[in-house]
C-alpha cells in the first residue's frame, strides 16, 4: 500500500539522513586508508634507495664503505632514502625502522639510520643508545645542516649522503666501543 502523505514526508528526511551518513562513513574510512604509515622496507643492505636517486655505482660505492666500517668497528650503519614518511614525521619514522632492522650489535646497540625524505625536504640521522654519547642530538644536527643541507640543496644527494656518512663514521671512531668479534685482534689474545 502507498505511504501516506505524513509518513511519505517523514522517509525524506531519514532517507537523505542515512545516505548521507553513508556517504561520510565512506569518506571516513577512504581517509583512514590514507593516513596509514609509510611501510618499513625490509632491511637487504647497509644502502636502500626506494627513490632511485643514487646510480648503481654510487650505492655499490657507499655499501662497500659502510660494510668495510662495520668489519673494522663493529657500528652498523645504514642509509635509507624514501620518498615521503607522510603522514608521520620523519622523527616517527625513523624510529619505526631502527626498531624494525635492530640496527647494530646486540647488547651494545652501536647502530644508526641515515635517513633522507627526499620529496618531504627531510633528513635524520637516528642511533642506537651504544652511539649516544658521540652522535648526539647537537653533533647530528650539525652533520645535517652544515654539511648535508647545503649539498642537498644544489641537488647533489650522492655528495650529501657521502659526506654525512664520513662524518658519522670519523665520530664513531673516536669512540671507544667493544671490538670485533673475530678480529685479528682477538685471536691474538
Amino acid at each position: 500500500r502507498p505511504p501516506t502523505p505524513e509518513r511519505a514526508g517523514l522517509m525524506r528526511p531519514l532517507t537523505f539522513a542515512l545516505l548521507l551518513a553513508l556517504a561520510l562513513a565512506l569518506l571516513g574510512q577512504r581517509g583512514v586508508q590514507a593516513q596509514q604509515p609509510q611501510p618499513i622496507p625490509p632491511l637487504n643492505a647497509h644502502v636502500t634507495d626506494l627513490t632511485g636517486t643514487l646510480t648503481s655505482a654510487q650505492q655499490t660505492e657507499l655499501e662497500q664503505r659502510l660494510a668495510d666500517f662495520e668489519s673494522r668497528k663493529g657500528a652498523q650503519l645504514a642509509v635509507l632514502i624514501v620518498p615521503s614518511t607522510a603522514p608521520e614525521p620523519i622523527e616517527q619514522y625513523s624510529i619505526r625502522v631502527v626498531e624494525a632492522w635492530k640496527l647494530g650489535r646486540k647488547g651494545v646497540d652501536d647502530g644508526a639510520l641515515l635517513l633522507l625524505a627526499k620529496n618531504d625536504h627531510a633528513v635524520r640521522i637516528e642511533n642506537g643508545y651504544g652511539l649516544e654519547g658521540v652522535l648526539t642530538d647537537a653533533a647530528s644536527n650539525r652533520i645535517i645542516q652544515n654539511t648535508m643541507v647545503p649539498l642537498l640543496r644544489q641537488g647533489q644527494y650522492f655528495a650529501a649522503i657521502s659526506a654525512g656518512v664520513d662524518q658519522m663514521m670519523a665520530l664513531i671512531d673516536g669512540e671507544n666501543l667493544p671490538a670485533v668479534r673475530g678480529s685479528a685482534q682477538e685471536a691474538c689474545e
